[in-house]
């Protein structure tokens, strides 16, 4: 693996396991003997196992030696830091070190999911790793004080991923990363807004993203899906004041270089922009009426992650959507039928139909090829399940958990969707270097006979998966 890649490792693959540790009501000259007899510089301290602070040589002498108190009348939690600043096993190798740089401190404590210490990692441990990194972007997003920088940073994510990819990082850890640092660039444009104009904004409200960006599943090619919703219980000058921010906000996203949506699914429009029992009403006014426009919307709404503000906002959203979906379930199956209108493009003895003029003459777009009929139907399958998680890769093995679809077939669909992203996402860097504009085509004439003879494995993948929801949904007497 080349050291670019070591920082997409997870934490759980290069933290240190051998973790020294001690009890917060442990005696301090205990606690100090341990550090000299181990030759270590610190010491976490535990609760049966969580984390809840750290013991430094640093402490000693600041807070104990340089004042002169006898050690011997001290407890460790008494001199102790808390909480200790900590990140998942499965989070990447650059999020810990932006962490670290970010809080200043050198080493962090890694937790599983129960939130028990499994290693640490120090800034000893990844000294020798090179420069040009994502946590330095990371950084760089965080320091940003003004829109032109946010857009320059913007463009250097593009150029980040240009670098990384065919250095054998895998396209599912690479599309993470896109959605991590987009969502980053979005939450520092909000931090210098209300910084600057909003200081008094309500707390009850959420601004959410919805669409691949919701599932963390951009590319190169993107643009601006997001919605506001808001507490019942504002008042008017509250609302007012949230539909003020939402406007600024569009046109700051707008101004770093995001584009608009052609549909006008932003938050500046009153349309996207609702009280909490505004969007029950119309989720229920678009799932009581299965037309084109209503399960356009309800597709790129169900996939709402909130980026900022109160999450419990969604997660009562999502609630409502999923009790609504198991007493009527007749909007999902036209919205899979809706899928099933995506031709896959394969002809007789499986030659892979392509455009036949225009600038695109000679290539797939395998965005409505194959991506699409995945994303949806898995979204579509997931919500039936009443599995509220918002990546395709997250639903299907949440799927696979539930029984839903057999473990093979999970498999195979994880594969397929990992190729064809792959496809997506190299095909937009192989125009970037060109100097074009990314788009969803992937020219077949760049493509080698293997790699040509997968992707009609893919597409045949894509094709038998519609066919499981045309049977699942009983899809036939909508036709």
């Amino acid at each position: 693996m080349s050291e670019t890649n070591v920082f997409f490792l997870p934490i759980k693959k290069f933290c240190r396991r051998d973790v020294v540790t001690c009890g917060p009501d442990d005696e301090l000259v205990s606690a100090a003997e341990i550090m000299r007899e181990q030759n270590i510089s610190s010491l976490v301290v535990c609760e049966e196992r969580i984390p809840i602070g750290i013991l430094t040589d640093r402490d000693l002498r600041n807070k104990v030696v340089s004042r002169s108190i006898n050690p011997g009348t001290l407890k460790v939690r008494e001199i102790m830091n808390t909480p200790l600043i900590s990140i998942s096993e499965d989070d990447f190798l650059y999020e810990a070190i932006y962490r670290m740089s970010r809080h200043n401190i050198h080493r962090i404590g890694v937790i599983d999911n129960n939130g028990q210490l499994t290693g640490i990692v120090t800034d000893t441990d990844i000294i020798r790793l090179q420069s040009r990194t994502p946590q330095q972007m990371i950084l760089a997003i965080e320091e940003a004080e003004s829109i032109h920088a946010l857009r320059e940073l913007h463009t250097k994510v593009q150029s980040l991923t240009v670098h990384l990819v065919g250095t054998g990082v895998a396209v599912p850890d690479l599309v993470r990363m896109i959605a991590h640092l987009n969502d980053r660039i979005l939450l520092r444009l909000i931090a210098l807004l209300t910084a600057e104009r909003f200081a008094d904004l309500p707390k009850g409200f959420a601004f959410v993203v919805l669409g691949s960006e919701g599932r963390q599943e951009q590319t190169l090619t993107t643009d601006q899906d997001n919605a506001i919703i808001y507490s019942d219980d504002l008042s008017v000058v509250e609302i007012e004041k949230i539909k003020a921010f939402s406007e600024a906000l569009i046109t700051d996203i707008l101004a770093v270089g995001v584009p608009p949506c052609p549909g006008g699914i932003m938050a500046k429009n009153d349309k996207w922009r609702r009280s909490l029992d505004g969007w029950r009403r119309e989720i229920d006014r678009w799932m009581a009426n299965a037309v084109p426009e209503n399960i356009l919307n309800g597709s790129m709404f169900f996939d709402l992650r909130t980026l900022y503000g109160d999450p419990s906002l969604e997660q009562n959203l999502k609630k409502h959507i999923s009790d609504h979906l198991r007493q009527n379930s007749a909007f999902l199956a036209w919205t899979a039928a809706n899928v099933l209108s995506f031709k896959v493009p394969l002809g007789f003895f499986g030659k892979i139909k392509v455009e036949k003029k225009g600038e695109h003459r000679g290539a797939l777009d395998i965005k409505k090829a194959g991506i699409f009929a995945i994303t949806e139907g898995t979204k579509i399958l997931a919500l039936e399940a009443g599995v509220r998680k918002c990546g395709t890769r997250e639903r299907l093995q949440a799927l696979v958990d539930k029984g839903v679809i057999d473990q093979r077939k999970g498999e195979s669909l994880e594969t397929t969707f990992d190729f064809l992203v792959y496809h997506r996402l190299y095909s937009q860097v192989s125009e970037i270097r060109s100097g074009l504009e990314p788009n969803n085509f992937v020219l077949l004439n760049k493509l080698n006979r293997m790699e040509i003879g997968r992707m009609r494995l893919a597409l045949e993948e894509v094709q038998a998966f519609q066919e499981t929801l045309s049977m699942h949904f009983n899809l036939s007497h909508l036709r």
